[in-house]
Parts: structure tokens; sequence; C-alpha cells
């Protein structure tokens, strides 16, 4: 091999650097027409560096063995990307030989690279696969370390783009295991693959060094975490993308809003594994995180510059995005603590509640002790912004109305930041989304709420927010939102009115119910049967036909509104027995519609089974009331 002094070792290096700056800046403003012009530029360089490399190679009578140039056949991949790749063999500094094997395998690394830059991806993979081949002459050393892990990185992302998973994680896995021994082992700053072309004077310092070492694992990691994610092993999956996040942060490689994204999309991972501590954290870093990416332009800047504009754009959405991810956050707090809470009927267990209280403390601590071990994101300018924002809501459950609506206000206000962007305008469907978390947010705390009349006011703040969209909706292009916010208004009126007769009720016991509160009462009823029956009418053909076969998305939701309807019907106040009768006969015909439909199905059975419990039980009682009825009107004929 030339001396690295040499005037033809200079001319390689000079080389080198300049398909570097091809690939990495030049390419950036290659023209529409020809996007890589300035990648195949750099493609001619490395391939004449690669000749110069055999020439020397051949001068020095090196045996030509395992560096043919890359017009040889493709070579099959090892078995999940294993091989003899030295990694049965100690640590140490590599002969000449597996030096200069390794540069020739760094070329075809970036040849392999390049290829696949430029969508050619058999040839890419081929690259790879030759530079594997000739790091089997090698050790893994501080010389070559790095090489060793990022054609196998590359490689996992070929295999993984592919749909070839297993074979993506093999070769991940093995990166990963070189990385590993290789710190354990040896652990001082590897040479990084482009100081093989570079002259004495520009090597890179240690620090540099260990930045881009650690640069590259980081990657193995986060590439790790996609793999995980398809194979369905999600704990592992979000383990490694934690590790990635974190390790970012550490290296200060990251975008910020990119990176706030990413964690606040982790964050969902803890919810629905109810660690709402970890969950907090990912949130509070992401918001912390995001705020590193400056303010978003003005309306004005963005209307005079196009540049601003997208800016503006990226910023308000992605931010938006986060804030819809405390609300998530808020809302399953809310939701997960009334199901610890709640009694057999839905109501809130007082001595549940109380032992809950007495063991709060102990939770509180534990909570403590959790944090200490966890894997905490931040440095040493953003740790005290994050741990200050998770101290302005709880990560445990909410126990009583007090601590419910201090998480229901956090939620609130990440309402008003995500409808700020996501408006009717544009994005309607985020922004009904959006709409029905807030209304979910006002359920959350109503049932902490002992005040009946308080509780009836937040469930009438629902209907108000969502009826208006309902009616305003068209039926043609958004049937399925249209649906669930009938029944959800449905529920909602179906909720007043239950907490209205435990009202009268209450009343009954010292006066009869006066003719307001009986008029309000069915009111409520009649709302609700009203939207129940929009959406059943909603599952009609356009020719107006009922379906004798429900389908499965729908089949618990309809069966369900029969039998409120058929509910609703029979509670109707009237003094009028003809209104009576009516009412009771509609009641009847839908719960028989219950019964029959499942005798019909028996698979819907185990969908609606309290459901058709009662209805079977109606069934046989209602005609014996109705008849009764009959008689009496009659009688008084």
């Amino acid at each position: 091999m030339a001396s690295v002094n040499s005037s033809e070792w200079r001319a390689i290096c000079d080389k080198f650097t300049n398909a570097q700056n091809l690939t990495d800046v030049e390419s950036r403003n290659d023209p529409e027409n020809d996007p890589f012009r300035s990648k195949y530029k750099a493609r001619e360089l490395l391939r004449e560096i690669y000749c110069s490399l055999k020439s020397f190679e051949a001068g020095e009578g090196e045996e030509e063995s395992g560096g043919e140039s890359s017009e040889r056949p493709v070579e099959d991949p090892p078995e999940s990307g294993q091989g003899e790749d030295g990694l049965d063999q100690a640590f140490s500094r590599d002969s000449p030989g597996g030096l200069r094997a390794a540069k020739l395998g760094a070329v075809e690394y970036y040849l392999g690279v390049n290829h696949i830059d430029t969508e050619e991806l058999p040839a890419g993979q081929e690259h790879l696969m030759n530079c594997m081949k000739l790091l089997e002459r090698c050790r893994v050393s501080s010389d070559s370390v790095s090489l060793f892990i990022h054609v196998r990185n590359q490689l996992g992302i070929l295999w993984a783009g592919r749909d070839e998973t297993e074979m993506a994680q093999g070769f991940l896995e093995t990166a990963e295991s070189v990385y590993q021994r290789y710190m354990k082992e040896d652990g001082t700053p590897p040479t990084d693959m482009t100081e093989y072309f570079t002259t004495e004077e520009k090597l890179l310092t240690h620090q540099e060094r260990t930045k881009r070492f650690e640069l590259a694992y980081t990657h193995t990691k986060y590439y790790l975490a996609q793999v995980y994610k398809n194979l369905g092993q999600t704990e592992r999956a979000a383990t490694y993308c934690h590790s990635t996040l974190q390790r970012q942060l550490q290296l200060n490689q990251f975008s910020p809003m990119e990176w706030a994204l990413n964690a606040a999309t982790l964050s969902q991972y803890y919810i629905n594994k109810g660690r709402y501590m970890e969950g907090r954290h990912c949130l509070s870093a992401a918001t912390v995180i995001s705020g590193l990416a400056g303010e978003a332009p003005s309306e004005a800047a963005a209307e005079e510059s196009e540049t601003e504009r997208d800016r503006r754009e990226t910023l308000r959405q992605k931010r938006a995005e986060i804030a819809r991810c405390w609300i998530k956050y808020c809302l399953n707090l809310l939701h997960d603590a009334k199901k610890l809470l709640e009694d057999n009927i839905g109501e809130l267990d007082t001595d549940r509640q109380e032992e809950l209280k007495r063991a709060r403390r102990g939770e509180e601590e534990e909570e403590e002790k959790e944090r200490k071990s966890a894997l905490l994101f931040g440095s040493e300018d953003t740790f005290d912004s994050i741990a200050s924002l998770e101290e302005k809501v709880s990560s445990l459950f909410p126990l009583d109305f007090t601590e419910a609506r201090a998480v229901f206000l956090v939620g609130q206000n990440y309402v008003t930041q995500a409808k700020d962007y996501f408006l009717m305008d544009g994005y309607v469907t985020d922004h009904i989304e959006i709409l029905q978390d807030h209304s979910s947010l006002f359920r959350g705390l109503a049932f902490f709420e002992e005040d009946l009349e308080r509780r009836c006011k937040m469930h009438k703040r629902r209907v108000d927010m969502l009826e208006p969209i309902c009616n305003e909706l068209n039926a043609k292009y958004y049937l399925m939102i249209r649906r669930q916010l009938m029944f959800e208004l449905a529920e909602i009126y179906n909720e007043m009115m239950d907490l209205k007769l435990t009202l009268a009720n209450r009343q009954a016991d010292t006066q009869s119910l006066d003719n307001h509160t009986i008029k309000k009462f069915n009111h409520l009823c009649s709302a609700s049967a009203k939207y129940f029956q929009m959406f059943l009418d909603s599952l009609c053909s356009p020719e107006g036909k009922y379906p004798e076969h429900l389908e499965e998305e729908v089949l618990r939701p309809a069966l369900v509104a029969r039998f409120r309807v058929a509910r609703l019907y029979s509670r109707l106040i009237s003094s009028e027995p003809s209104v009576q009768l009516e009412n009771l006969n509609k009641s009847l015909e839908n719960y028989k519609y219950v019964v029959q439909y499942c005798e019909g199905h028996p698979e819907a059975v185990a969908t609606v089974n309290t459901e058709l419990e009662l209805s079977s039980e109606m069934v046989g009682l209602l005609p014996l009331k109705i008849n009764r009825l009959k008689a009496r009107m009659a009688l008084n004929n």
C-alpha cells in the first residue's frame, strides 16, 4: 500500500473527500430531471479509488483474493446475517493485510450505499456483501469495528425494506453484539471509516471518533426498534426506541421536532400499558425539546416566504400532534381511575376510594423509587425544564374530584392548543376527534362529581359541543363519524335522564313530581331515543330497508341501541292511557327484535349477553302490563 504521505495516497484522499462532498452536499442541489447526477459522479470517483487500491495491492505482491471488482456475482447473504466475521477472535490491532482488506471493504460499503441511494438495490446489496466478504479477512479491531457495524446496519435496512424482517433482525443483532463485545474487551475510540482515506494531519480527535461510533450504534438500536415492532415484540421495541431517543440527546444528534414527535408517540405505548410515569416523562420531554425548534413564524412572515410558510406549517402541526398525545394521557388516566373506583353499577365506590387514599403514601414512594431507576431523558440544559413540566400533572390515579379536575384542566388546555391548528375548515376528522376527546374528558370528570345537578351540567356541555357538529355533517361523506356522534349523544342524553330520574326519586320521597320535572325527564328520554333511532336508521339501505344481517363492527352497537330504545319508551311518563299503550308497544317491539335476532344469529349472543337476558325477561312481562292497561282503558270507556 502506498505511503500515507505519498502523492498517490494524497490523490486518493482528495478523491474520497470529493466523493463525500458530492454525496452529502452537492446532491441536495441536483435538478429534478437529473436527481442523482452528483451521486453518479461520486460513484465514478469511488470506483477509481477502488482500482487504485487494487493496483497498490498488486504492486506490493498481495494475492488478489476476495478483492475482485464489483462485477463479481452477488454472494448469497449468510443465514440471518451471520458469517465468518471475526467475532470469535480477540480484539486487537489488525494486521497490515487485514487493514488493506478493510479499506477495500469500506469502498465497497460506500458503493453499496451509493447504489441504494440511487434506487439500484440489487447492485447495492452486491457491494455490501462484497464488503462483508472482505471483512472475513479482518479481525474486529479498533481499525475495523466501525465498518463491521455500519455494513450490517445497511444490510438490516435493506432487508427490512423488502419485508424480510427476520433477515434484517439477524444483521442488526450481530451489529449490536459486535458493539457490545468491543466496548467490553477494548473500548478505545475506534477508527472512523472516513479516516481510511484521510491524511495524517486530518485524522479525527478521540472525542469525534467516539461520537461517530456511538452514533452508528444508536442507528443500530433505532433500526432494531423498528424490526421488533414489525415482529410484534412491542415491549422490546419500546425499550429500544426509548434508548435511541436518550442516546440521540446525549450525542446532540437530533432534529428537535422529529425527536419530540417520536417521544410523544412512545408515550402512547406506555400510557396503554398503564405506565403513566414513563408516559408523562416522554410527553414532558417532547414538549421541552420541541421548544428548541423555536417559535413558529407569524402569518405575515409565512405569506412573504415559502420557506417560512413550510416551517410555520410543520411546527404548528407537530406541536398540535404532541398536544393530542397529552390529551390521550389525561383521558386514559381519568378512565383507568374510574375503572379502579367504580362499583358494579358504575358509581363511585367510597369504601374503595378511602382504601386507595390510605395506600397513596406508599404509591408516592414507589413512584419516586421507579423514577430513580428509570432511563430519563434530558441534558444539563433540559433536565430541569422536563422535571418542572412533569410536576404540573400527576402520574398517579386521581381519587377524588379535586385531583380529577387537575388532570381535566391539563387535558382541556391541550384541547385548546390542538384545536388551534386542527380547524373544522380543512381538518374535519381531526377536529371532531379532538371534540370527542374533550367530551370524554368531561365524562371522566363527571364520574367524580357528587352533586348530581352539576354532573348533569357537565353532560350538557358535552351535548353542546357535539350536537351542532352531528347535525351539520354530510352523511354521504362522514357516515362513520356521524354514527359515532349519534351514538354518543344518545348515551349522553340517556345518562342525563338517569341522573334526573335519581333526583326525581329523591324528590318523590317528600313531594310529587311537578310538570316541569316530568317535561324535562321526557325531553331527555325522547332525545336519547331519537339519536339511537338515527343511528339505527343510518344502517338502512338507500331504499330504507333495515339489514337482515348486521356486520360485526355494528353488531353490538345496533343491538344495544335497540335495547336502549325499548327501555326509553317504557320510561316515558304520560297521563294519557293511549300514549302509554303506544309507548309500551314500541318498547315491546324493540325488546322482541333483540331476542329474535339472537335466536336467528346465535353468534350474536356473546356480544349482548346482559341485554339479551333482560330483553327476554321484558318480552315475557310487557304483554301482561299491556293487557292490564288495555283492560283498564276498556273499563273506562
